[in-house]
Parts: C-alpha cells; structure tokens; sequence
C-alpha cells in the first residue's frame, strides 16, 4: 500500500490553539493524522480507512466536528467505537476487539459473562477500568462528546496523548481521557 498523493502535505506536528477551524484541505490532512494516532503501527489501516473516508464525504469536505462523524462509520469496531451510551456488553465487547490488534486483554474486575456483573457495572466505571489497564501498557481510552447519548471513542499511544489533544482541538472535537467519559 502507499500513502496518499498528496502525503508531503500530511505532518505528525499539531501546532495550533484550535480556536479557528482549519480549511477544507486541511481537515484531510488532520483526518489521517488521526488515523494514523488511533491506529499505532499501522499505516495499512489508517490507509485503507482514509481512503474510505475520501469516498464517504466525496466533495462535500466536512469541517472538523462533521468529519468525526464521516469517521465514525469508517473505524468503528476496527479502531473506534460508538456504541449506545447504556449498553456495558457493546462496550466491553468492542474493547476487547479493540485491544486484541495489540494482543492485550482488559481485566475488567469481575466476570463479564455474569448478568450480576453486569448490572452492578455502568458504562463510566468500565471506561475507567478500562482507560486503568491500557494506561499499563502504554495505550489511552479517549472519548469524544458524540452529543446523541451514544459512548464514542477510541484508543492511541499514551506518548501521543499531547498531539492527540491538540489534533482534536483543531478538529473541534470535544475529547476526554476514557477515565472522564462523558
């Protein structure tokens, strides 16, 4: 596989207070740097993702916030998830598919097959329990305000925690660490 045609343009440095949104040349440009953040190691991924990306919005160009939503549909269950904000099931089953690209397991505390569990459990505390482990080995849960009572998110290096924030800002996608869901 190869990187867009356009791949000098693309840059891993995020310099920006995020206060103006970008223009439309340049959301493609954020776009696959935050592909390539969610999917660490990658490229053919984020590749393969991008160039779904560009079919879904075609001309149209999304600005930041719109293009989140392009993307939702593009990652999810590979290197993202938006799940209804309610179901503690979906959640641990996409993040275990999630972290298994990583060959990582989450030990979510208790017996996730057992309803009992599950009841007790609320979709916060299992982002929490889940945002703890992977901060062990060097990954962060994020999540963005998907505004629809859905839970959204997904997971990056915790080195690039700085850039990751910054990326979404530019986007103007509201960003929280998994351990302050929304």
């Amino acid at each position: 596989m190869s990187f867009p045609d356009n791949s000098a343009d693309y840059h891993d440095e995020f310099d920006g207070d995020g206060e103006e949104l970008p223009e439309a040349g340049d959301i493609e440009a954020l776009v696959w740097n935050l592909l390539l953040l969610i999917n660490p190691n990658d490229p053919e991924t984020a590749l393969r993702q991008f160039d779904a990306y560009r079919e879904a919005v075609g001309s149209a160009q999304p600005d930041g916030p719109d293009a989140v939503w392009q993307l939702k549909d593009v990652i999810d269950w590979t290197s993202g998830f938006h799940i209804d904000g309610q179901d503690r099931a979906a959640l641990i089953d996409c993040l275990t598919q999630l972290v298994a690209r990583w060959n990582l397991e989450i030990d979510w505390g208790g017996d996730v097959s057992d309803d009992d569990f599950l009841d007790q459990a609320d979709v916060p505390s299992l982002m929490a329990v889940a945002y703890d482990r992977l901060r062990e080995h060097g990954y962060t849960l994020w999540n963005w305000n998907s505004d629809d009572g859905c839970c959204a998110g997904w997971i990056a290096l915790s080195r690039d925690d700085e850039g990751m924030q910054q990326l979404t800002a530019l986007l103007g996608i509201e960003l929280r660490p998994g351990s302050d869901a929304f």
